[in-house]
Formats: C-alpha cells, sequence, structure tokens
C-alpha cells in the first residue's frame, strides 16, 4: 500500500489535472490505519499536495484538505511545524475555509506537544495571521483560531507572549472591525486570563479587560447585556474576583441593579445580573453575597414573582443554585415570609404553565430540598419538611399529579422532587401514608423513556438508603423496593412481555 501510495504521488505531481488521482490517493490513505501510516509520512514530503491547494477548482481543492487531514493526523506536531511552516502560513490566508480550518486545527495541536508550541509561538507571523482570523466571516474559521489560541496560551510564558506587546496591538486592532468581533476578542481573553497560572496573567491584557468593564455602563443596552455574560466567565476563578473586585465592579453591577428600577429596559440585562451574582454566591458563600449585596436577593425574588417567563426561568435557576447547599437554605429561611410567598409562586408555577418553565420549578424544588444524610439535622429536616407543605395542602399528591401528565420532561423533573424527599424521615411517613403512592413507585408501566426508568430507579435507591426505612414503609414495601432495586431499571417481567407480545 505504501508503494500504491508513492506511485500515486508522483503521478500527481506529473500532470495537469489530477482529480482522479487525488481520488484514488485519498481512497488509499483512507484505507491504512494511521499508525501504519505514520512509518511512510515521516520520510516523505508533500509539498505537491499543499500546492495544488492554489486552484480555483473547489473539488480539488477538497481533495487535498481531505488527503493533508490525513497525512498531517500521522504526523506529530513537530514534524508539521518543523516541515510546513510555510505551508501553514499560506493555508491561514487561503481563500477557501475549509482549507483555514485544516490549518487552525494543526496549530491547535501544536498547542498540546510543548515543543512545537514554543516553535508555533516563535512565529509571529503565523500567531498574528490566527489572530486576525477571530475576524472571519465563517463562525467555524474564527472559534478554531479562538480555540487554538486559548489552547496556546495555558502557560504564563505562552499568555504574556500573545496578549502582550505587538501581539496584544494586533488584538486591539481586530476588536475595532465590528461590536461581534469586539466580543470574539473579549471571549479569548476573558478565557485565557481566566485559566491563567497567576494573577499576573491579567496585567499584560488590562487594556482590554477594563474596556470590557467600560460597557457594562455604557448606554447600549444590548451591549450591556452580551458584557456581563462574559464578565460572569470571570468571576468564577479566584483570581478574576480579585481582578474584578479591584476594579469595584461588583459595587457596580449592585447599583446598576438597582438603579434598575427606573430603567424600562432593564429586562434585557437584570437576567445577565442576576446570573453573575448567582456563580459568584456559589463560589463565594450565598450568606456572604447575599449580606454584601442585598440587592442580589431582592431581586431574584421580585423577579420569580413577575409576569415575564425570562425573568421567572433565571430566577427559578438561581433559587436552586442557592437552595442547593445548607448555607443558601439557611439564607433563604431568614428571609421569613418572602420566601414562603415565593415557594407558593413556584407550586403555582410547577402545576401550570410552559412545560420549560415548569421543568425548571420543578427542579429548583428538588434542589430546595435535597439534604445529604450528613446534613439531616432536626433543625434542616423541620426547614424542608416545612418548605414542602407550603406547596400544596396534598403535595405528594400534586407533585405525583404532574408526573402522570404526558410529557417526559415534566415526569422525570417531578421523580427528581421525590427523590430529593426519599432519603429524609418525613418524606418516607409521607409517601407511605398517601394511598396508591408506594403502588405508584413499584409501577413500572408509568416510566416509559430510559430516563424515566433511571430517574424511577434513582427515587428507589433514595428511599432504600436511609437506616430506619425498613421500620418506616413496612416489611412488605421495604421488601418489594429491594426486589425493583435487585432487578435494575429496565427489568421486564415475562408476564408483562407476554401480554405485549399478545396484543401485537
Amino acid at each position: 500500500m505504501a508503494a500504491s501510495i508513492e506511485s500515486l504521488l508522483e503521478e500527481i505531481s506529473n500532470i495537469e489535472e489530477p482529480i482522479e488521482e487525488l481520488q484514488c490517493l485519498k481512497t488509499a490513505l483512507l484505507s491504512i490505519t494511521v499508525n501504519d501510516l505514520r512509518d511512510f509520512v515521516s520520510g516523505h514530503r508533500f509539498e505537491v499536495i499543499f500546492s495544488l491547494l492554489n486552484s480555483n477548482d473547489r473539488e480539488q481543492v477538497e481533495l487535498c484538505v481531505d488527503i493533508l487531514e490525513r497525512i498531517l493526523m500521522a504526523c506529530s506536531p513537530l514534524q508539521v511545524v518543523q516541515n510546513y511552516k510555510a505551508e501553514l502560513q499560506a493555508g491561514l490566508t487561503h481563500p477557501n475555509d475549509t482549507v483555514k480550518i485544516l490549518t487552525l486545527t494543526q496549530v491547535g495541536r501544536m498547542a498540546d506537544h510543548p515543543d512545537a508550541a514554543v516553535q508555533i509561538l516563535n512565529s509571529q507571523d503565523i500567531i498574528v495571521t490566527v489572530i486576525r482570523s477571530i475576524a472571519a466571516d465563517n463562525m467555524t474559521v474564527a472559534k478554531q483560531a479562538i480555540q487554538s489560541l486559548t489552547k496556546l496560551a495555558r502557560t504564563e510564558t505562552s499568555t504574556s507572549k500573545i496578549i502582550s506587546g505587538d501581539l496584544l496591538n494586533v488584538l486591539t486592532e481586530v476588536m475595532t472591525v465590528s461590536d461581534i468581533i469586539r466580543y470574539r476578542v473579549y471571549e479569548l481573553v476573558v478565557t485565557i486570563v481566566s485559566e491563567a497560572q497567576s494573577h499576573e496573567g491579567y496585567f499584560p491584557c488590562a487594556r482590554i479587560i477594563n474596556k470590557l468593564i467600560e460597557e457594562l455602563t455604557g448606554d447600549d443596552i444590548l451591549i450591556r447585556a452580551a458584557a456581563i455574560e462574559m464578565i460572569t466567565l470571570m468571576v468564577q476563578t479566584e483570581r478574576g474576583q480579585k481582578y474584578l473586585m479591584g476594579q469595584l465592579v461588583f459595587n457596580k453591577i449592585a447599583k446598576m441593579m438597582i438603579d434598575a428600577n427606573t430603567d424600562p429596559l432593564s429586562s434585557l440585562y437584570l437576567p445577565g445580573f442576576v446570573k453573575f451574582f448567582g456563580t459568584l454566591s456559589f463560589v463565594q458563600g450565598p450568606q456572604r453575597v447575599c449580606e454584601d449585596y442585598p440587592i442580589f436577593r431582592d431581586k431574584v425574588f421580585e423577579m420569580a414573582l413577575d409576569a415575564d417567563p425570562t425573568m421567572i426561568g433565571v430566577a427559578m435557576d438561581t433559587l436552586g443554585l442557592l437552595g442547593s447547599t445548607v448555607e443558601g437554605k439557611q439564607v433563604l429561611q431568614k428571609t421569613g415570609e418572602k420566601f414562603k410567598s415565593v415557594i407558593v409562586r413556584m407550586s403555582q408555577l410547577a402545576s401550570a404553565g410552559a412545560t420549560e418553565l415548569r421543568v425548571r420549578c420543578l427542579d429548583a424544588i428538588s434542589h430546595l430540598l435535597t439534604l445529604q444524610p450528613e446534613q439531616q439535622t432536626d433543625d434542616l429536616l423541620a426547614l424542608t419538611e416545612s418548605w414542602f407543605l407550603l406547596l400544596s395542602k396534598q403535595p405528594i399528591d400534586m407533585i405525583r399529579d404532574i408526573s402522570t401528565q404526558p410529557f417526559p420532561e415534566l415526569h422525570c423533573a417531578a421523580l427528581r422532587v421525590f427523590t430529593a424527599i426519599a432519603a429524609q424521615p418525613w418524606g418516607q411517613r409521607l409517601m407511605v401514608r398517601t394511598p396508591g403512592f408506594m403502588e405508584f413507585i413499584l409501577d413500572r408501566s408509568i416510566s416509559k423513556s430510559k430516563e424515566a426508568k433511571d430517574a424511577k430507579f434513582e427515587l428507589v435507591g433514595s428511599l432504600l438508603g436511609s437506616s430506619n426505612v425498613a421500620e418506616t414503609l413496612g416489611s412488605q414495601n421495604y421488601i418489594s423496593l429491594k426486589t425493583y432495586l435487585r432487578e435494575g431499571p429496565y427489568y421486564v417481567s415475562a408476564v408483562a412481555a407476554v401480554d405485549t407480545e399478545g396484543a401485537e
């Protein structure tokens, strides 16, 4: 096969219209494994294929791309950068986007090889062209450029190379192309500095980061909404939090949330601001964030009671995030009647409305009610029980009714609520006292999809995870649940199988 490939390469170099031969070469290359191809490519060069990229014939160019993709995959990244640096530079400026994507993919491969990464970073012309590719009309090209640069900037040394000096000037220049391109650069820089190994990574690109921060307070509401998404990425790391605190960003956002009451367009950016503080509360702790920025908690409650589905959805997600920790549960409980009214609203929304919003409400409820075994103190058990009882006069029946509606997402979300309370003694007592509920759990015919069967199986496992479950549920229920668990989530009884076959 190697001889066949060599022969085809020689033929291709001697004819003017090599489409047929390129197709044969592509077939030959695909017929052998990459491992077998490695020995062959290490002793050959493929300038002839690269040269054929300089054509207006689209079919020829795409065949060459397929061939080169296979050949270069068999080369080590170091071989590629050492042997084909000029070809890489040409590929980055090729008019055909598939050639650009191929080349950018190879740059990304080099980022994973320490020696190859050093060589490509020292090739400033190539890095400049990769940076300019961020402004490509083709989104796939732009994303591949951002991904390759992000991978190249993994070390402190490489970070300083890409976002300082002349290359920083190129980035700044690219930002002026359009609003869309500016945000691509923000995405790149925020990702790089967020993954930087030291706080120093922020200083070379402070000019760009500070411009992003300025976008928050600008007059363009849509740009403000986009800016908060980028800044939320930064707050997920300790280094990002320190930098943003140094720029007083937290206080600025809190003030804009307060001022939002008089801004008729605030609905466009408020969800992003709430997500920002929600993320901050997850990494710094709900109590600290809610105490330092009480407007955040107030806005979440206000949005939960809003009529706008977008506002409600973000509020439900945020409440679920806050309530997923013991500290968050305690913070919410301290608000007293305010939070009780929110729980009642959750119940109303979970029972009626658009399916997606109902699922988000149910998921928030399940997070609020979940307590790990080691967290089950008398106070916390009393707290989760009181919240559950606020949902309805008969909350078990309410959630069960939701689960029997013909929407798989609702069924699974309702089962997750039951799973949350199933490991808690009060939840088990309510379940066993509710007529027909144990039969509902053991009825496999109700949960039809794989996701539903898995959710039901998790519910059974949660019920059986408690130390005193046999006493609470009774011996017969306990034995039936143990059998269910032993049989697994996808068990089908022989009787049910026969009945199904007869029906057919």
